[in-house]
């Protein structure tokens, strides 16, 4: 079940991305997806089991959770991530954004109740949005073409060899309880699904095309810290773009 997560990032990268709904989607990026008749065909496999088995249960998910405590479920899963942010953040050479973070999981877990209640927010301990794919950038491995998996939804070969390492360093894995750790998955798979009901919203013209720049932009934005730098004139006078992390 953890490997169904990954396919909710092609929503989650529309609302991280500089995109807007009301712009027209850039030119073919064939430099970046030598692929795309095959990644087409996958996406739309990906797209059919998110309208006709995720989308619907993160419906009815939404509809029966209580909005404090569908936030409280949110909170639960960003804390643990937070310890491999951490992690990843002293991979990186960083040695106050993983201080910063793995204070903010010692926080939560306990006076936020493991996480329920993001206390450390309010005490100035703010996130650090990273992965072991942002960790690779920052190493200088090239990002390589990009690529939709199955079930998995969209990846570069960078972030998807990234993902697989994260997975292993996220404390849910090292639950010894099978149907503990399965039950986990399950929720923060249907909690994520739910959370991004609304950003399908934003999705105009090709949906391929997208997703697929929304995910390389949400990615570009991540490894250079905040910037990117587009090369397409569709988007503004110089494409450049400033995100706060």
């Amino acid at each position: 079940m953890r490997s169904l997560i990954p396919l909710l990032f092609a929503l989650t990268a529309l609302v991280a991305s500089p995109l807007r709904a009301e712009d027209n989607p850039p030119a073919p990026r064939s430099d970046k997806d030598p692929l795309e008749s095959v990644n087409r065909a996958i996406f739309e496999f990906n797209n059919d089991l998110d309208t006709y088995l995720l989308r619907p249960v993160a419906r009815g998910y939404h509809f029966v959770m209580p909005d404090f405590a569908e936030q409280g479920v949110g909170n639960f899963f960003s804390n643990l991530y937070d310890a491999n942010a951490a992690i990843n953040a002293l991979l990186q050479g960083r040695v106050g954004s993983a201080a910063r973070v793995s204070g903010r999981f010692l926080v939560n877990s306990t006076l936020g109740v493991l996480g329920f209640f993001d206390v450390a927010t309010r005490t100035g301990l703010t996130p650090y949005n990273t992965d072991f794919g942002h960790t690779l950038a920052i190493w200088g491995v090239p990002e390589g073409p990009y690529l939709m998996v199955p079930l998995l939804g969209p990846r570069t070969m960078r972030s998807g060899t990234g993902s697989v390492v994260d997975v292993y360093a996220s404390p849910q894995s090292y639950i010894d309880n099978v149907r503990l750790r399965n039950s986990l998955y399950g929720l923060e798979i249907i909690d994520s699904r739910a959370r991004l009901l609304d950003a399908e919203d934003l999705i105009s013209g090709d949906r391929y095309i997208f997703v697929r720049d929304a995910y390389l932009q949400q990615r570009e934005v991540l490894v250079n810290d905040g910037k990117v730098q587009d090369n397409f004139s569709d988007f503004g006078e110089d494409g450049l773009w400033e995100e706060e992390f």
